[in-house]
Formats: C-alpha cells, structure tokens, sequence
C-alpha cells in the first residue's frame, strides 16, 4: 500500500492500521479553559512517513479574528507516531514552549471499504510530561482522534494550572488533497 499522501512512499506492514492520519489536514477549531478567555484558532497538522514504521508529525496554530483571518501564531508541536502489539500507540510530542511528552494510547478501526481505512479513533493519555523551569504547570492530558466522514476529528483535555482534567481544545480539520491525485 502506497502512502496517501501522494509521496509514492510505501506504507510498511506495521504501520497501517494509522494510514489514515497520512496527508495534509487544515480545519477549524475552539479553546477554552478556567483560566483563559475562549478563543478559536486555524491549524495545520502533517502526519508523514519515510518508509520506516513511525509517522512524524507536526502541528501549527493561529489564532483567528471574527472573520477567520490569522492574527498570530498561537501552538506548535512536533513528534512520533509509533504503532505497538496489540493495537497500541506510542507518541512522543515536544512543544517550544518547554514541554516533552510521551503519550501511550491505543487504536481502533471503525470503517473499511475496499481495504481502505474509513473509521477509526486513536485514543492517548500521557505518559510522561517533562517542563523546563520557564514552562507553566501542566501535569495531565488526555487526547482523542477520529476519522469521521473523512474528516479528523480531534480533542484534547488537560490538567494545568491547579485545574481538574478539563477540555481545552478540539478541531476539526479536512485532508488536503494532494494535486497530482486531482
């Protein structure tokens, strides 16, 4: 099986039951939380793979005006999707703003057709979370991602700041079709 993303990369064995996330996705999305005002932010997150049985991943945000338009960077992040036994996950993400985590989790196909992937949820809650000194207080995360009608669904609760586990943000975001494939 080929890549989705248009790269002609081949997609090792292990690392199929996540070839769904592969590709370009752009969307829409909100944040709350006690102790910030609500916002709703743009995203571009990128799920790759050079052949070998991890996805890399990077995520970029801004925050949007009233009408949509960009007005600043808002998050970045980046790391590794590796599949496990048993329909397992391991993530490792790094943040600019002084965090490290390792997200455990695990992955469940809910639609196929034509042994193309058309449902699915990859379920994570961290594992680890390391802060440089300078970071804010962040010590819980729990994240949820799903292919729903072709779109990638996310949500992400988290614990910070003296706060219970809460939701923070969710978007939804569609894949960006790659041109030669148009």
């Amino acid at each position: 099986m080929l890549a989705p993303d248009g790269s002609g990369i081949e997609v090792p064995e292990e690392l199929r039951p996540l070839s769904w996330l592969i590709g370009r996705w752009v969307g829409v999305g909100t944040g709350h939380y006690p102790t910030i005002e609500d916002f709703r932010f743009g995203q571009e997150v990128v799920f790759a793979t050079d052949g070998r049985p991890f996805l890399s991943y990077l995520s970029r945000s801004w925050l949007l005006d009233d009408s949509g338009e960009r007005v600043r960077p808002l998050g970045t992040e980046s790391g590794f999707w590796r599949p496990r036994p048993g329909n397992g996950i391991e993530v490792t993400l790094a943040h600019p703003t002084g965090y490290a985590e390792t997200w455990a989790g695990s992955l469940e196909v809910t639609g196929m057709e034509n042994a193309v992937i058309t449902g699915a949820r990859a379920r994570l809650r961290t594992d680890h979370i390391v802060r440089t000194p300078s970071a804010k207080e962040y010590s819980e995360g729990d994240r949820l991602y799903g292919l729903v009608d072709g779109k990638l669904l996310w949500t992400f609760d988290m614990a910070a700041m003296g706060q219970e586990l809460t939701n923070h943000l969710a978007a939804t975001l569609n894949r960006v079709v790659p041109e030669e494939s148009v």
